[in-house]
C-alpha cells in the first residue's frame, strides 16, 4: 500500500510539473493571440485584463493583405520553399543512410563521423562561404538556391536519424527477400522503407519546420519584395512610422499555424518515429 502510495504521489508531481511547464511556455503564445484577435486599445494596459472585449478578425485581414508585405504571398512562397527542401533531403539522406546501416566499406565509420559532425556547423559561420557559393551559380535571390542550401543543410541529421532508426529493422527481413530474388534498390524500397514511415515522418515533420521558420538562410539570399518569404515579411508588417502590435501579432500566429497543423497531423507518426530507434 505504502509503494503504491508513493508512486502515485510521484506521478501526481509529475504530471504538476509538466502542466507547469506547458503553462509557462503557452503564457507569451497567449499574449501574443490576445493581442492578434483584440482592438490595440484593449490591450495597452495588459492583455490579461478582459473589462473590455471584443474580439475582431481585422488583424488578421491586415496581415494576410498588408499593402507592404501581404503575408498572403508570403506563405505561399515559403511553401514553394519548404516542400522541396523536405523532400530532397529526406531521399537523398534516406538512402545514404541505410547504405552505411547495412553495407561495409572502407573508411565507412570514419566518414559517418565527418557527416555527423556536419551538424556542429553554425549558419552563422558559413553565411558568407555560401553566398558567394550561390552567387557565383547564379542561385541568389532564387528559390532554387536556397532549396538547395536547406536540403545541404538538413542531410547530415537525417542521415545520423535515418542509419539509427535502419539499425533497428530487422535484418532478416531483407535476407529472406534476397533470396527470392530481390536487389539491394528492391528491398530498400519495398521493404525498408515501408517499414521505415514512421522515421521518415519523423523526420519531416522537423526538417519541414525548421525550413518554414528559417529566417537567416532566407534573409541572406532573397532580397526581392515579391520573392520574400513570410518569416521575412513579419517584421515589415509593423509599419514604418508606428508599430501595429494587432497586425503584428496577427502575422506571427499566421506563420506559425502551418507547422502547428503539420505537428498535429503528423503527431502519431512523429512520435513512434522519435522512440523507434531508442527502444530497441
Amino acid at each position: 500500500m505504502g509503494v503504491f502510495a508513493r508512486t502515485r504521489s510521484s506521478t501526481i508531481a509529475l504530471y504538476v510539473v509538466a502542466g507547469l511547464a506547458a503553462l509557462i511556455w503557452l503564457i507569451p503564445f497567449l499574449g501574443v493571440f490576445m493581442a492578434s484577435i483584440r482592438p490595440l486599445s484593449e490591450v495597452l494596459r495588459g492583455w490579461w485584463r478582459f473589462e473590455q472585449f471584443n474580439p475582431t478578425l481585422r488583424n488578421y485581414a491586415g496581415a494576410w493583405n498588408h499593402p507592404a508585405a501581404p503575408l498572403g504571398q508570403g506563405m505561399y512562397n515559403s511553401l514553394r520553399v519548404a516542400v522541396p527542401a523536405t523532400i530532397l533531403p529526406l531521399i537523398v539522406a534516406s538512402t545514404a543512410a541505410y547504405g552505411f546501416a547495412r553495407f561495409r566499406f572502407r573508411f565507412r565509420d570514419l566518414l559517418f563521423m565527418a557527416i555527423v559532425a556536419l551538424m556542429t556547423l553554425p549558419q552563422q559561420m558559413i553565411a558568407v562561404p555560401i553566398y558567394r557559393i550561390m552567387r557565383g551559380l547564379g542561385a541568389v535571390d532564387s528559390y532554387v538556391g536556397l532549396v538547395l542550401v536547406h536540403a545541404a543543410w538538413g542531410l547530415p541529421w537525417i542521415m545520423y536519424f535515418m542509419r539509427n532508426y535502419f539499425t533497428t529493422v530487422p535484418v532478416e527481413v531483407e535476407e529472406a527477400a534476397k533470396v527470392d530474388g530481390a536487389s539491394d534498390l528492391r528491398v530498400f524500397l519495398q521493404i525498408v522503407v515501408p517499414m521505415s514511415l514512421p522515421a521518415v515522418a519523423s523526420a519531416a515533420v522537423l526538417q519541414f519546420m525548421w525550413v518554414w521558420s528559417d529566417f537567416f538562410l532566407a534573409l541572406i539570399l532573397v532580397y526581392s519584395p515579391d520573392k520574400l518569404l513570410a518569416t521575412q515579411r513579419v517584421p515589415l508588417l509593423r509599419g514604418v512610422y508606428h508599430v501595429d502590435w494587432g497586425v503584428l501579432s496577427a502575422g506571427s500566429v499566421i506563420v506559425m499555424m502551418i507547422p502547428i497543423a503539420v505537428f498535429a497531423i503528423m503527431q502519431r507518426y512523429y512520435i513512434r518515429g522519435m522512440v523507434g530507434w531508442t527502444s530497441k
